[in-house]
């Protein structure tokens, strides 16, 4: 059978062939429905291989300027939706080509001179994954700006620090929130890491072993905004691991924000009711009318999952290829596109929760001081007013808390004499401490919760993220 532009086999890498693919070879093969998102990258690296070609002078410079034209043909239709994606061409690269072919003629077939689908791939690839880091930390920035703000709102506000998830001592809610601040740009850092080890252009490697023609590999590197080429031919078209950093940068972000996300599902409920959220971030009930619930955080909740299953199928593909390049690499893209597609999303809706949510600050009061918070207070004025080793006077705070409990009363309802049972020398001072906003102000140690030293990191973060 002859393919579209009359000719056996096809067009393209048709002189090896006399037949075209079968059918289900077309279909395994195809990828032309998820790597046209890298037109973009694809006339770019285009632009610039055919402007060194020509500066070189390795093709004539009016073969160089059809070229030019051509690609920017491509490049409006693409923006207007206009242009002709055929599977017949396979992937973005060919059907760039072909189109190239069909606008300009002849010409066209100089651009793929010194070049191949190998190195034009990673190329791309690349491209697409170096901008989906500056994107997500730029988003990483927006959502640690919000988080900033309303932390800054709330360096003073109660609330209950937990371990283990039971009450553990009284903190602040703008302490608790700029925790995330520090999460959020540890993630930031390693997206700036792995941008700076990917920022190497593999253009002009070929297929695995360089090229014979004069090529200029710095001038390209430079047009494409990368530090310098990579030095290996065989490694510029193999290497995927730029991509799996991404990756698992991305899916430690996508953790920390699954663990912000629970916490506002926990906050939301009634149980807890120290936030709330508005009608923009939460649905309803089919069923039960009273229901307001906190979906945007569940499903931000449930990428983290689908983002560390991306991880999981880039490593998985490339774990036991050999040198250099092999089609099992075509399977790179989907899970990448889709691990920062759920990531963008996230980053965006946990940054309009963040926005929106509403403190309840007598709830987080109220429960700021439940369990028994103060006992550690009570066991440092044991030790800092009574001289007393730190051991003993945890087991002294112990037995007033097993007192409380007996009594059904907190720490600071117990009377002096249930106190000076447990030890003689408690002082009616004991009381100044066992409140959750005394327990707080004390808490004045570099990074802790009084809320002059989160007004501090307040400052910090904001000078930072300027």
């Amino acid at each position: 059978m002859v393919d579209d532009t009359g000719k056996a086999g096809h067009s393209l890498w048709g002189g090896r062939f006399s037949a075209k693919p079968a059918d289900l070879m077309q279909a395994i093969n195809v990828s032309i429905g998820f790597d046209k998102r890298l037109s973009s990258e694809d006339l770019a690296g285009s632009r610039a291989h055919a402007a060194m070609l020509a500066a070189a002078g390795i093709i004539p410079a009016a073969d160089e300027a059809a070229i030019q034209g051509g690609l920017d043909t491509i490049d409006g239709e693409i923006s207007a939706g206009t242009f002709p994606f055929r599977d017949a061409f396979e992937d973005i690269h060919m059907n760039v080509e072909a189109r190239l072919s069909e606008l300009i003629g002849p010409a066209s077939g100089r651009l793929h001179t010194a070049r191949s689908r190998n190195d034009q791939v990673a190329l791309d690839f690349r491209l697409w994954v170096r901008a989906a880091c500056d994107r997500t930390e730029a988003q990483l920035r927006g959502l640690q700006a919000a988080l900033v703000e309303k932390a800054d709102r709330h360096a003073g506000t109660l609330m209950p620090g937990f371990t283990h998830l039971q009450s553990a001592q009284p903190v602040t809610f703008g302490h608790h929130l700029m925790a995330y601040v520090e999460m959020f740009g540890r993630d930031a850092s390693r997206f700036q890491d792995a941008r700076a080890r990917m920022n190497e252009c593999p253009l002009g490697a070929a297929a695995l072993a360089g090229t014979s023609f004069p090529i200029d590999r710095v001038a390209t590197a430079r047009a494409l905004g990368f530090d310098r080429p990579t030095a290996n031919s065989l490694d510029s078209v193999s290497a995927r691991d730029y991509a799996q950093e991404a990756l698992s940068a991305a899916t430690i972000c996508a953790t920390h924000l699954s663990r912000l996300a629970e916490e506002i599902v926990l906050w939301t409920t009634s149980q807890f009711g120290f936030v709330k959220l508005s009608d923009a971030y939460t649905t309803g009930s089919s069923i039960m009318p009273q229901k307001r619930n906190a979906d945007a955080a569940e499903l931000v909740r449930a990428k983290a999952s689908r983002i560390l299953g991306s991880l999981v199928s880039l490593s998985g593909v490339m774990k036991g290829l050999p040198l250099a390049y092999g089609k099992d690499m075509q399977e790179d893209k989907v899970p990448t596109f889709e691990a920062f597609d759920a990531l963008g999303l996230s980053l965006a809706a946990m940054t309009g929760m963040i926005d929106d949510l509403a403190a309840q600050e007598a709830a987080m009061a109220a429960a700021a001081g439940s369990g028994h918070a103060t006992a550690t207070d009570l066991a440092d004025w044991l030790v800092r007013t009574l001289g007393m080793p730190f051991r003993e006077a945890h087991h002294v705070a112990g037995s007033a808390v097993k007192r409380a409990d007996e009594l059904d009363c907190g720490l600071a309802d117990l009377a002096i004499a249930d106190l000076q049972r447990l030890e003689p020398r408690i002082t009616m001072d004991i009381y100044a401490v066992l409140t959750p906003e005394a327990s707080v102000a004390s808490r004045d140690s570099y990074g802790g919760t009084a809320p002059v030293r989160v007004r501090e990191q307040v400052s910090r973060w904001k000078d930072l993220l300027k």
